[in-house]
C-alpha cells in the first residue's frame, strides 16, 4: 500500500491565492452581519407589533426561515429568484441575501428576548415620567436591551463566518472555494483543506473565547 507523501509547500506557494479567498470571506461576513442586524430588528418589530396582521407576518417569516436549511435557502435565492422575478442575481449577491435573511431570523429572536428582558416596571416608570413610547424605548429600554443582546449577536457573527463557506457551492470565491479550485489543480486536498480548517479555527476560536469572557463579566455586574 503506497504511503502518502505530504507536500505542505503547496500552501506557501499559493498563499496569495488562498488569502484572496479569506478576504472575500471576511467581506461577506461583515456585510451580511450589517444587513442581518437591520433585518432582525425589523422582524423583531413585526413580532412585537400591536397589530395582529404584522405579528402574523413576522411569525410566519421567522418560522419558515428558521426551520428550513440555509443551504436550501441559498440555492433557492440563486436559482429560483431569477426565474420568479426574471432578474439576474450574481453569486455574491445570492450569498449576501441568503446569509442576511437567514441570520436576521435568528437575530430577531435575540432582539425580542433582550427587549422583553427589561423589567416591565422600568417602562411603567418611564410613562409616569411623561416620556413618549419612542423616548421610553430609546432612553430606558434600548440601553438595557443592548446589554442582553450583544453577546448573543456576537455569537451569531461567529456562526455567520462559518456559514459563509456555503458560498462555495454557488462559486463565490471565498476561501473554501479557493481551496476547492486549488485542490482540483494540485490534487492535494489533505494539505489544502487542513489549512482552510485551521484558518477558520483561528478566526472563530478567539471570537468564541472573547464572547465567553464578555458574558462572564456581564453576569458579574
Amino acid at each position: 500500500m503506497p504511503t502518502y507523501q505530504f507536500r505542505w509547500d503547496i500552501i506557501p506557494n499559493n498563499i496569495d491565492f488562498l488569502m484572496s479567498g479569506l478576504q472575500m470571506t471576511l467581506i461577506i461576513s461583515a456585510t451580511a452581519l450589517v444587513f442581518a442586524m437591520i433585518g432582525g430588528l425589523l422582524l423583531a418589530a413585526l413580532d412585537m407589533s400591536r397589530y395582529l396582521a404584522a405579528r402574523a407576518i413576522g411569525l410566519t417569516i421567522g418560522e419558515v426561515i428558521r426551520n428550513t436549511p440555509i443551504l436550501v435557502q441559498l440555492l433557492w435565492v440563486y436559482y429560483v429568484l431569477p426565474i420568479v422575478f426574471n432578474i439576474r442575481i450574481s453569486s455574491l449577491a445570492a450569498i449576501l441575501i441568503g446569509l442576511s435573511v437567514y441570520m436576521a431570523a435568528f437575530m430577531s429572536e435575540v432582539y425580542r428576548s433582550g427587549i422583553q428582558a427589561v423589567p416591565k416596571g422600568h417602562r411603567e416608570a418611564a410613562q409616569v415620567l411623561g416620556l413618549t413610547p419612542f423616548q421610553s424605548f430609546r432612553r430606558i429600554v434600548l440601553p438595557q436591551a443592548i446589554r442582553f443582546t450583544l453577546p448573543p449577536l456576537a455569537s451569531n457573527f461567529v456562526q455567520l463566518i462559518k456559514f459563509s463557506s456555503l458560498g462555495a457551492v454557488i462559486s463565490v470565491t471565498e476561501i473554501t472555494r479557493r481551496g476547492m479550485e486549488l485542490s482540483s489543480s494540485t490534487f492535494r486536498p489533505l494539505e489544502i483543506f487542513t489549512f482552510v480548517a485551521v484558518v477558520y479555527f483561528f478566526i472563530c476560536w478567539p471570537l468564541s473565547m472573547a464572547i465567553r469572557i464578555w458574558e462572564h463579566r456581564l453576569a458579574q455586574r
